[in-house]
């Protein structure tokens, strides 16, 4: 693409390509802080906290940290077994905005991570480490569940982002009764804490970064590893689904029986960006997953044949996504869709419009210029459509917000090119 005339690195032409915000890509050429408008001088004193979810439920969330000894890491080899971790999100029995009686708020991110994510997004002149360790959650550790079996949604964060960065989405799908299984990718994020031997804990960086930047051949090269990426992304889901499904895999006296609480035949997969890409990949090459949402990734990896008849969202920016512009994987992968799809884009969003980000930065007065959609109705927007998706293919109900441009939501237009 062209939007980025000088880049430092390979990487970050990459990160242009993935359709990385606008702002921290003009940070990478500048060599300097993003741009932002600052409310007040004060800013830094501010509370932050995750919207209210709009669900009946309360909110319960539990931490894993899963091992597929089946796979070797195909960043570090050396390492060993693939590992993840994953933030579990579950309806509880009580309702209301604290995310039910049971259990202490579940923590946001922990320091060392704040500091990596900020800066890695070049993001840390403007933004402390404080402000997103003391973010007010919704969910509650050690919640209990509520009754009956539930629809499974996994969901995957952009490249190089933490998982945490998907929390509101996380939260307002549990709300209205989904266990959701948040996950991340060992060395594909600024930094992850995962539990060591005894008490330690490793904090892996971004090693899939250097391995974008160092590609033999370019932008192509780059493209090439992306790709693989997703598809590992994709094997990493099903390895999920796996976990949470089958019996006393992840029960040990501390957490929910998850297979208890998961309805097989409801499972859906979403993600941000590269994991956008991969959810749809894996509806391809998991016939467990039913439906899949890709908020602004490119397709790197093609869906597979055998996925092409699944649902599939394609929610995106405007500016990045709408047909006329540059990505050619979006109307390529669109016209190889042949079953329910909705290909929408949002006016005056960034690529990072789908994350926490700008709902957290919004309550601080702060926004992109060249993406000067609101925190709020960033949040609001991401969580409504891409909830009433899963409403419609996992528990087969009428959304008549999927059937069409509405009143209610002007930003957000409908393609069928």
């Amino acid at each position: 693409m062209n939007r980025i005339r000088t880049r430092r690195s390979a990487v970050t032409a990459l990160l242009a390509l993935s359709l990385l915000t606008p702002t921290v890509a003009a940070c990478a050429e500048n060599g300097g802080s993003a741009p932002a408008r600052r409310a007040s001088p004060s800013a830094t004193e501010a509370a932050l906290s995750l919207p209210r979810p709009t669900g009946s439920y309360g909110v319960g969330r539990n931490t894993l940290h899963l091992v597929d000894d089946t796979r070797r890491d195909p960043w570090v080899p050396s390492a060993g077994s693939r590992e993840l971790m994953v933030s579990v999100f579950h309806p509880t029995r009580h309702g209301g905005s604290d995310g039910g009686r049971d259990g202490d708020r579940a923590p946001y991110l922990a320091a060392e991570e704040a500091e990596l994510l900020l800066k890695g997004l070049k993001l840390d002149e403007l933004y402390e480490a404080g402000q997103l360790t003391s973010v007010r959650t919704n969910a509650r550790t050690g919640a209990r569940p509520a009754g009956g079996r539930h629809p499974l949604v996994v969901l995957s964060p952009g490249f190089s982002l933490h998982r945490a960065t998907l929390s509101n989405l996380a939260e307002n799908l549990a709300s209205h009764g989904y266990v959701v299984a948040l996950v991340d990718h060992a060395y594909e994020s600024f930094g992850t804490r995962f539990p060591g031997k005894g008490d330690s804990s490793r904090v892996r960086t971004c090693v899939a970064c250097e391995k974008v930047e160092q590609a033999p051949g370019g932008d192509a090269g780059g493209k090439k590893v992306l790709t693989e990426a997703a598809r590992n992304r994709a094997a990493d889901i099903s390895f999920v689904v796996d976990e949470l499904t089958e019996p006393s895999r992840t029960a040990d006296g501390r957490r929910p029986d998850y297979a208890a609480l998961i309805d097989t035949r409801r499972i859906g997969a979403a993600g941000h960006s590269l994991g956008g890409n991969a959810a749809a990949v894996a509806a391809g090459t998991d016939r467990r997953i039913r439906a899949a949402a890709n908020l602004d990734g490119s397709f790197f990896a093609p869906v597979p044949a055998a996925g092409t008849g699944r649902p599939v969202l394609m929610l995106g920016t405007r500016k990045d996504h709408d047909p006329s512009t540059d990505d050619a994987s979006w109307p390529r992968q669109w016209h190889r869709l042949d079953g329910w799809k909705r290909w929408l884009t949002v006016a005056d969003s960034g690529h990072l419009t789908f994350t926490d980000l700008p709902v957290l930065g919004g309550q601080l007065g702060r926004t992109d210029p060249s993406a000067p959609l609101s925190g709020e109705r960033s949040g609001q927007i991401t969580t409504s459509y891409v909830t009433a998706f899963f409403d419609k293919h996992l528990n087969d109900r009428n959304r008549p917000l999927l059937d069409g441009p509405s009143k209610a939501n002007p930003e957000v237009a409908f393609h069928s090119p």
